[in-house]
C-alpha cells in the first residue's frame, strides 16, 4: 500500500464542499470515484481543510492510499482521466510516507479572498470574486486587520455552528491589498475556525466603506460574541491557496 499526498486544484461553485454529503456532489466523492475508477480502491481521502460549498481551490492537498503500485505522472495524469468532466485537477501527485497526514502534518495554511471593488456587475468573475460595487477603503481595512493578527479568542468571528474545541486562534497573517479594481486579502495560520476568514472578510469591509472604525473591531474581538462580529463575505471569493509541511 502506497500514501500519495496530492496537490488539487477546483472550482467550489458545484459543489456542496469538500466533504461528502447526502445533499449534493462533494469534492471529496469525485476525487474518492476517481481513485476507484484507477485502482479498484475505495479508500477515503483526507485533506487539508474542509472548504465549503462554493469555495475554491489553487493548492488543496490530500493523502490517499493505494495499493497498486504506479508511477506519479500515471497518478496524476489516470487520477485527472476519471475526473472528467467535474473541474477538479490534480496538480501533482507524490509518495510520502506512511505517517503523513494531509491534517495534521500541516504547520500553516494559506487563504486568499479576492472582493472584485468595480461599480460595473461581474461577467467573467461571476462565482469567482465577491463584487461590491461601493468604494472600499483598503488602506483603512489593511490598518484595522492588524489588530487581529496574532493569537485572539476568535468566538465573534466563527460560525455559530463551528465545532472546534476552542476559539483561540493564531493568525500569522491578515494582509489587505489593491491591484486596479481588486482588493486582496491573504490570511495564514496553522489552522482556522469554521467561517473565520469569511467573518473577518465581512467586518472589514464595513471598515473599508467607513461603517465601521478599527474600534468597533476591536470592541467586536473582545466582546466574544459572534452577534456583535460584522456579516458573512460570501464563498465565492475564498481560495484555498497552500499548505506548508
Amino acid at each position: 500500500m502506497t500514501r500519495w499526498k496530492l496537490t488539487i486544484e477546483y472550482d467550489g461553485t458545484p459543489f456542496v464542499g469538500w466533504q461528502r454529503q447526502e445533499n449534493g456532489l462533494s469534492v471529496q466523492q469525485v476525487l474518492e470515484d476517481a481513485v476507484k475508477n484507477l485502482s479498484g480502491d475505495e479508500n477515503r481521502i483526507q485533506a487539508a481543510g474542509r472548504t465549503d460549498a462554493g469555495v475554491h481551490a489553487r493548492g488543496q492537498v490530500a493523502h490517499v492510499d493505494i495499493s497498486k503500485p504506479r508511477s506519479a505522472k500515471d497518478m496524476r495524469d489516470g487520477l485527472n482521466f476519471h475526473l472528467r468532466p467535474h473541474p477538479v485537477a490534480i496538480l501533482s501527485a507524490e509518495e510520502v510516507p506512511a505517517d503523513f497526514s494531509a491534517r495534521a502534518s500541516a504547520i500553516e495554511r494559506e487563504y486568499l479572498y479576492i472582493i472584485n471593488n468595480r461599480r460595473a456587475s461581474l461577467a467573467l468573475e461571476q462565482h469567482r470574486a465577491w463584487h461590491v460595487p461601493f468604494r472600499l477603503d483598503e488602506t483603512l481595512m489593511q490598518d484595522t486587520a492588524q489588530i487581529l493578527v496574532g493569537t485572539h479568542d476568535f468566538t465573534s468571528f466563527r460560525a455559530t455552528e463551528c465545532q472546534a474545541k476552542s476559539p483561540v486562534k493564531t493568525l500569522d497573517e491578515l494582509s489587505v491589498t489593491r491591484e486596479g479594481d481588486h482588493i486582496y486579502i491573504k490570511a495564514r495560520a496553522r489552522s482556522f475556525l469554521h467561517h473565520q476568514i469569511r467573518n473577518l472578510v465581512g467586518t472589514l469591509s464595513l471598515v473599508g466603506h467607513a461603517r465601521w472604525t478599527k474600534q468597533d473591531v476591536i470592541d467586536a474581538l473582545e466582546a466574544k460574541d459572534r452577534a456583535k462580529g460584522g456579516p458573512t463575505a460570501p464563498p465565492d471569493g475564498l481560495y484555498f491557496m497552500r499548505v506548508t509541511y
